[in-house]
């Protein structure tokens, strides 16, 4: 067998690029990882499939709707959070390629990575880009947890969640939070490159919001996107519940869904595998579903929202590396 020689002058990075495919093997590494997240999810993938077969067609298809305008929300809010303007199609694509990716990875990171990747394509300077993803993050955070308050202030009763938390849970949890927020304080505060590096962050994210805000079309755009995107999914799961004949009212199901959702929201698992769905039964039990029932919804709901678009999405995330739009 003869052997391939490259050209001598070239530099040892470009030989390696030449015999190692990076942008192809990163192309194909989402359907890799779909593949194994598949296998060690396939008896949740069988049940839920399951579930989908017994449910009402028309309220499948609403949550379905609802489920595909997420993305729309999300590359409206992402476009209301930086001044330049984005390629809209691209936008839209690199949002349904960014769900996969948050399947993918842990607590966000996939979505996050692969929306900066596309504004540094797009010629944003990274530390601008940072600042409209901590500033995309922050909108979407204040919408969700507002709506929330606001749907249990309207319907106080729509969460029985006294009974379900263990006795004594709210003390040692509010220690761990005051635990994290001291050590980043002191660490602010004794490690100066860190402090360097925050507040140069912290005045390029309020320079960009500044900038933000002075535009009418943009602050629309951000806290008109932040708040549809969770009724959005509220939405979704209300439905779903409405197709396997959950007795509950919607906007109870809207509040169980919000209440699970921010509460596992720092939980570092994939998509929040395994945590929303707890979380998701959890919450529709205190607002009054049977378990059994429960767990029916939420997983049909998973599979409309996570396992369906999995596949496809991850398939958008590979054409969008090949064509270098990431």
């Amino acid at each position: 067998m003869t052997a391939i020689r490259l050209p001598e002058g070239l530099p040892r990075r470009v030989q390696v690029r030449r015999i190692l495919p990076v942008r192809r093997i990163l192309c194909l590494l989402p359907l890799a990882l779909v593949l194994v997240l598949a296998v060690r999810h396939r008896s949740v993938l069988v049940e839920g499939f399951g579930q989908l077969a017994t449910a009402r067609w028309p309220w499948l298809a609403a949550a379905v709707c609802a489920t595909c305008l997420t993305w729309v929300a999300a590359a409206v809010t992402r476009q209301g959070a930086l001044v330049e303007r984005l390629p809209a199609r691209r936008l839209l694509a690199t949002q349904f390629a960014a769900g996969a990716a948050n399947h993918l990875l842990p607590s966000g990171l996939g979505a996050s990575a692969v929306n900066l990747r596309f504004m540094t394509v797009c010629g944003v300077p990274p530390a601008r880009s940072s600042a409209a993803l901590a500033l995309y993050l922050l909108a979407e955070s204040v919408a969700r947890l507002g709506l929330l308050l606001a749907l249990l202030l309207a319907f106080p009763g729509a969460l029985r969640i006294g009974p379900l938390l263990p006795d004594g849970s709210t003390a040692p949890l509010l220690a761990a939070v005051a635990g994290v927020v001291c050590a980043a304080g002191l660490a602010l505060l004794l490690v100066r490159r860190l402090r360097t590096t925050v507040c140069g962050f912290v005045r390029t994210a309020f320079s960009e919001a500044r900038s933000v805000h002075t535009r009418p079309v943009r602050v629309l755009a951000l806290w008109g996107g932040s708040l549809a995107f969770p009724a959005l999914q509220a939405a979704g799961l209300a439905a779903v519940g409405l197709a396997l004949g959950l007795r509950i009212p919607v906007l109870h199901m809207a509040v169980a869904y919000l209440a699970a959702t921010v509460a596992v929201a720092l939980v570092p698992t994939p998509g929040g595998l395994g945590s929303v769905d707890a979380a998701l039964v959890v919450a529709l039990i205190a607002a009054g579903a049977p378990a059994a029932v429960a767990t029916a919804v939420v997983l049909a709901y998973r599979v409309i929202t996570l396992w369906l678009p999995l596949l496809p999405g991850a398939l958008t995330l590979g054409a969008l590396v090949r064509l270098k739009v990431l």
